[in-house]
């Protein structure tokens, strides 16, 4: 990528080696998207804390929701990993990612059922969320075990013709609205060969649902979870009985992927917006820009972004070949967050006391840094599983 006189790091071209036509397409047609829907409503959404239900659909409207899954369900069956890096960075501009992670809960909610669930459930299941009608979620993490999935305590005890659910869950996103939960439960011995997977519908008796506060994302429905005897169809079902630990590993790659692409999207937005405020504020009869302190605080910027995004890339690249670079992609990602954390710290201290003022977007990046590090896999969980991959 060659800079040039720079402008936005969302008009450099996209590279040949790695992009086509198709991916161009898209980016113009999320970009509008994002422009005319989300763009002008983000401060308004972050402050009340939710946003219209009617989103879901609108994101349907462009495909959206629907990219990577089968057209018998009403998909778009794109397998191209470089089309989720498209589609976090784009999302990424609006410079907050509240809103998108909620609309977007579907991503790790899917997947087990497409990929183990009977074709009754699949059929019941994916075309009204995909179509932007019902929303998913996934329902793993629990108040004690955090990213030890395998250790996890809720129980789902066999009773006839239902599975009788007891314990519960936290920091679900899509906690309060969504319509299905995929959730990960106890139905055998410890460990991880004991552990399936289960569809629990909104408003199934003995399933409650707490309301979240969070440091960012406010936007974002994030809540507890609760299961007090709460009987679920045996139909419900996602595979096999003891066999759920699969499906939830299934989640992880392109989770991963998406957390580091949007990562390097927001650091980008960062330093554009850094730069436009470098060269209209003036301090001690010059622009900010014109102090080199403050060029090198961008060009450090910059240094880490061209070096993460081209470390992205490669990675995907791996992943289109089919390969599975566990450790690319864990280092990947706490890369990704590195230069994010990285990023916005140095805007918010570019724009100075501005930077602390709410209702500006360096200032909400800020607040969100520390979620992309512990999501989808803390930073140090990375590292162990990169270095392990790597058998030091």
């Amino acid at each position: 990528m060659a800079l040039g006189e720079f402008t936005s790091w969302f008009d450099q071209p996209l590279s040949p080696l790695y992009y086509g036509a198709d991916h161009l397409a898209w980016r113009d047609t999320l970009r509008r998207f994002v422009d005319t829907e989300v763009a002008p409503h983000v401060d308004e959404w972050e402050e009340a804390g939710h946003f219209p239900r009617e989103m879901y659909r609108k994101a349907a409207a462009i495909g959206l929701l629907q990219l990577g899954y089968p057209e018998e369900y009403g998909g778009i069956p794109v397998a191209d990993p470089f089309m989720a890096v498209v589609t976090a960075l784009e999302q990424a501009r609006a410079g907050g990612g509240g809103m998108y992670a909620s609309l977007n809960s579907h991503t790790i909610g899917l997947p087990p059922v497409l990929a183990l669930g009977n074709a009754e459930l699949k059929q019941r299941v994916i075309p009204p969320v995909i179509a932007g009608e019902k929303i998913a979620a996934l329902a793993i993490t629990e108040p004690d075990g955090g990213s030890d999935v395998a250790n996890l305590k809720t129980t789902a005890r066999r009773d006839g013709d239902h599975y009788v659910v007891n314990g519960g869950k936290i920091f679900i996103t899509s906690g309060m609205r969504a319509d299905f939960y995929t959730v990960a439960v106890r139905t055998g011995g410890e460990g991880a060969a004991g552990i399936s997977l289960l569809l629990v519908e909104k408003g199934t008796p003995g399933f409650t649902q707490t309301e979240l506060k969070k440091m960012g994302w406010w936007a974002s429905d994030t809540a507890a979870l609760y299961f007090d005897n709460c009987r679920v169809p045996v139909s419900n079902l996602i595979g096999d009985e003891n066999r759920g630990f699969s499906g939830i590993m299934i989640n992880f790659n392109m989770e991963r992927l998406g957390i580091a692409a949007t990562s390097v999207g927001l650091a980008m937005v960062c330093m554009d917006e850094a730069v436009a405020w470098a060269r209209e504020r003036k301090t001690f009869g010059k622009r900010l820009l014109d102090h080199q302190v403050i060029r090198h605080k961008i060009a450090d910027m910059a240094k880490r972004i061209l070096a993460t995004r081209a470390f992205m890339e490669q990675t995907t690249w791996q992943m289109q070949q089919g390969e599975v670079p566990v450790a690319e992609l864990s280092l990947l990602k706490v890369q990704a967050t590195e230069t994010l954390e990285f990023c916005a710290r140095e805007a918010v201290q570019i724009f100075g006391g501005n930077g602390f003022m709410r209702g500006n977007k360096v200032e909400r990046i800020y607040r969100e840094v520390r979620v992309f590090a512990i999501g989808g896999g803390s930073e140090e969980i990375m590292r162990d599983l990169a270095a392990r991959q790597l058998r030091l």
